[in-house]
């Protein structure tokens, strides 16, 4: 078990780092934390938790929070089209948020190394039980209205 662990601690370390392709997202996995994973694991909670937080934030205070409901989101954009940009003076706009913006670029890095090492970690048999669907007994379950 030691000499697989040093293997895949080689194996990342020669393939340098890891890079996210395409839009910063999190993985269908999350957040399972695969013992092996925990330093990247920490490492994205807590970028998530302030940097990403913070930039989610500040879409919301400048009315850049996309929706989810399409109706809700055609409404959004139309909004921010009739509103003309403020030019604001000693203000400097590389720091402002802009319309597509997505919080979670500001840990595409780590999202990067937890993907890597999920990818790597959840195959192995002490981890299978954290992608196991599970079934919610029916005393825990919501009641329906009817």
């Amino acid at each position: 078990i030691q000499t697989i662990m040093v293997w895949g601690r080689l194996v990342d370390a020669i393939s340098g780092k890891p890079t996210l392709e395409g839009e910063a997202r999190l993985p269908d996995y999350f957040p399972v934390e695969p013992s092996g994973c925990e330093r990247h694991a920490k490492k994205l909670f807590e970028c998530i938790s302030k940097e990403a937080t913070d930039k989610a934030r500040d879409l919301e205070k400048m009315g850049y929070a996309k929706s989810y409901y399409p109706d809700v989101e055609a409404e959004r954009v139309k909004k921010l089209n009739d509103i003309p940009p403020s030019k604001g003076e000693g203000v400097d706009h590389s720091k402002l948020p802009k319309p597509d913006d997505n919080p979670l670029d500001e840990c595409r890095t780590a999202i990067a190394y937890y993907k890597r090492c999920c990818d790597r970690e959840l195959k192995k048999k002490k981890n299978w039980i954290l992608t196991e669907p599970y079934r919610v007994q029916e005393e825990y379950r919501y009641k329906k209205d009817g």
